[in-house]
Formats: structure tokens, sequence, C-alpha cells
């Protein structure tokens, strides 16, 4: 601390008794008045037991300085027992004289109870006093003093009653109307990234209506219902649209090219059909029958080959041939695709992905049929995934177990070997759904393929 020397009134300069004086402090206020210089400032302690001593000034030598107790730097509390006594005189009085005045200097106890006969070093400022302060109070506990024994944490943890507490949270957020936190004990939910985290009923659109109460319902992404229907009515349906203008080679055309874009996608899209990739072409198997289901098929491998698909075709000889199928066949053998008869022509390797268009609505006597059930046998042995172009309903014993399905217009109530139900547009107008007695609004948006899920 420094004064200035316009601010000091009275000055007294303190004297050390010797070593063999024994007086208490009375008797130093007594030399006060006989000899100059000689005094102690004694004050009444804050607990009223004892007095705080000041540090006095000095001019002598550093003395003997006895390890630090436990006592603040500039203020002592003391008894009235040790009063003035020699250890603490000795233990606080240093003196510094400069040119301009008389700077009183606080060292840190810390540094100077290293060596009874060691000097502390001078050091400037004020802001090594504050970390020095902040330093000797936070470590400058005798080490003495620590307690031996450890901290009982489990002791100290059961004394907190956790049930009743989070009870007491609850009951009160349950009173004001907030949200539960829950309990410790409560799993927090877990959402994918496909679903609300609002806890709220979807919401279901019916915009398509049909005459007979569906067997089975579909569910699209966006919450709208689409109603199965039978294959009579959807038979119906077909022959109506064609009757309208929408001819089979119309029909044919649309079912290929969206057969084909899903093809596409699950063959890997843009990541496996690359001009870059031209090392990892694609080999999907196409098994057709001789029926328009078959010519469906060949449309769809048609386009495939088109897009740089190694495409193998299978169909059986006939003597006769439908000419929807003559006509798909024209166009397939323009194209890099292979066609084969056999089933000993199929590649014994597994392919990238087998589209089934054996089996038919109507025809059921080709199952009985001996390059039927070779085939059948081929497709189940080979580990490809299959797809399935307008597979029978569920009534009909479906012969290789599709991981997709493909269904024209509007579902038919496929059952679980069918896989996942897939739903191409063919291009039906909405005034022909009106006259067979469906209730029709497009369910498929800007796409010409979606998903369906089961209801």
């Amino acid at each position: 601390v420094v004064f200035r020397a316009g601010d000091i009134t009275e000055l007294k300069i303190l004297e050390i008794p010797g070593p063999g004086d024994s007086r208490q402090c009375g008797d130093s206020q007594h030399m006060d008045t006989a000899m100059p210089g000689v005094g102690c400032q004694v004050g009444p302690s804050q607990n009223g037991t004892g007095k705080v001593l000041k540090k006095p000034m000095s001019s002598s030598a550093p003395q003997n300085i006895p390890r630090r107790t436990d006592m603040k730097s500039q203020d002592i509390v003391i008894s009235p027992q040790q009063q003035c006594s020699k250890s603490y005189m000795d233990r606080h009085m240093e003196t510094l004289s400069q040119s301009k005045g008389f700077r009183r200097r606080h060292n840190s106890w810390s540094s100077s109870s290293r060596h009874p006969n060691q000097v502390t070093p001078k050091k400037s400022g004020l802001k090594n006093g504050q970390m020095k302060s902040k330093d000797d109070e936070c470590f400058g506990d005798d080490i003495d003093e620590i307690p031996d024994t450890d901290f009982d944490f489990e002791g100290n943890l059961a004394l907190f009653d956790k049930a009743a507490v989070f009870e007491e949270i609850e009951t009160y957020e349950r009173r004001s109307g907030t949200r539960s936190r829950g309990t410790p004990n409560e799993k927090p939910a877990r959402y994918r990234h496909d679903e609300n985290i609002l806890e709220s009923e979807p919401i279901v659109y019916r915009r398509i209506v049909v005459p007979q109460n569906p067997h089975k319902e579909f569910c699209t992404d966006s919450g709208l219902v689409v109603p199965s229907v039978s294959y009579e009515l959807h038979k119906k349906l077909l022959a109506v649209a064609e009757k309208h203008g929408l001819t089979l080679e119309r029909r044919l055309e649309m079912t290929g090219v969206c057969a084909s874009q899903m093809a596409l996608s699950l063959l890997g899209g843009p990541n496996r059909l690359n001009p870059k990739n031209v090392h990892q072409r694609p080999t999907v198997a196409l098994l057709c029958g001789p029926h328009v289901k078959g010519a469906q098929g060949i449309s769809c491998g048609r386009h495939l080959s088109n897009h740089d698909v190694h495409v193998i075709l299978f169909l059986p000889n006939f003597v006769k041939m439908l000419e929807s199928i003559t006509n798909e066949l024209n166009l397939f053998s323009k194209t890099q695709g292979q066609q084969v008869s056999s089933v000993k022509d199929l590649p014994d390797t597994p392919v990238d992905l087998v589209i089934n268009c054996l089996d038919c609505h109507e025809n059921a006597f080709l199952r009985d049929q001996p390059w039927y059930k070779a085939v059948v046998d081929w497709a189940n042995q080979n580990r490809a995934p299959v797809l399935s172009i307008d597979p029978p309903i569920s009534e009909m014993e479906l012969g290789i177990d599709a991981k997709w399905s493909l269904a024209l217009g509007l579902p038919l109530p496929l059952g679980e070997r069918a896989g996942r139900v897939y739903l191409c547009d063919i291009g039906i107008p909405q005034k022909v759904f009106q006259e067979v007695g469906i209730n029709y609004h497009s369910p498929f948006g800007c796409k010409f393929v979606i998903p369906l899920h089961s209801t």
C-alpha cells in the first residue's frame, strides 16, 4: 500500500524488544512514553475475545519467522494471553524507506516462510500483489490441517430422496400444465427420419371410392387411401379404356416404360448406370409367358436394353403367338438383348434382377407345363431379387416369391407373396373411371410409379 507524504499526519517508528524481554502489551505502552519510537497498536477483534494487531513499521533486519498458522495476511486475531508477544511482533514487522516517503508493503506469507533468514524478493506492480493474494487464499492453508478421513459419498447420497423429488416435480408440472419431462426410468421416444414427432393421428384422404367393398386397402406416402379392386372390375376398366382409344399397344408401351423406370431404380439408378461405369453393366433375366402379361415384360426388356442393360429374355417356343407378342419381339430383336427359349441357356450365376411375367390371370393350365416348372425352379435357385409385373390375385398360387410387385392403374388384393406393392399410371383418363362407377382422383402427383403401403 502506497501513502503520499502529504497524507501522513503522525509517524511512529517502532523498535523490536530484545530476545529476553517478556513484557506484555501494557509494558510496551509505558515504554512508548519513556522511550521514543516504541509502542504497539491493539484493537478489539471481530469476535470480541481477541485483539487485532496492525502491522507496524520497522527498520530492523529480517527476523526469524516461524511457520504460518491459520490467520489473515494483514490483520492478526490474538487472544488476551498472547497480546503483543515477541513471536507475533517479530513475525509482522518490516520497513522500507525511500527518498519521497515511506511505503508500507505486504509480502505473501507463503513465500516468506520458506527459510527463517531468507529475504523475500521485491515485486513491483499491483497485479502481482493481487495474484499473490489469490494464491495465498487458495493454497495458503497448512498441510497439517487436511482431514485424514475420506468423504462418505454413499452416505451423503443416501440423504437425497430422488423418488420424492421427481414426484414433487411431476406433481408441480401436472398442476401447472407444463409438459412432463419424464422420470429417469422412462426411455425417450425415438423417431425415424420419415416420422412426425408431433403426437397426432395421421391424416387420411379418401379420394378414390370404388363401387364394391374393397377386400384390401393401401395407402400412399402422402396419406391417400387407394382401395383394391377385383379382377372383374379391373378387366372391365381396361376394356372401357380400350373402347375410348387407349389401345393395347398404348397400354403395353406405357407399362413397359413405367416398369423399366422402376427396374432401373432397383438396379442402382445413376450410381450404377453411368457412362464411366461400363465395366459393371447390370444383367436382367426377363421371364415371359405366351400371353399379354408376357408382352408387357418384352416391352419392359426393350426399354431396359435401350438404357445399356444386358437383358436375357426367356420365352417358350409356341407354334402360334399373339399378335401383341409378335410385334414386341420384332422391336426387341432390334436391340442388343438376348432371347432364349430353353432354361439351359439361362445364366448359371446370379443376375442383378429377375423380372417375372410368367403368370397370367386366366390361363392357369400353363403352370402344369414342363417349361414353366423348370423356369420356376431356376428362379428360386437363383439368388437375385424378383420383380413381378401385374401379378395375379392372392387366391391364385404363385410359383415365384417376389420382392416387389407392380400393379397397373388400381391394385388387386395381392397377398404377402407379392412383396412390396407399387402402382404405375398407364394413362387411363378420369372419365373412364367414372364410367365404370369409380370416383377417382389421381394419387400419383408428379410421379408415374408410387409405393403403396398396407393399412
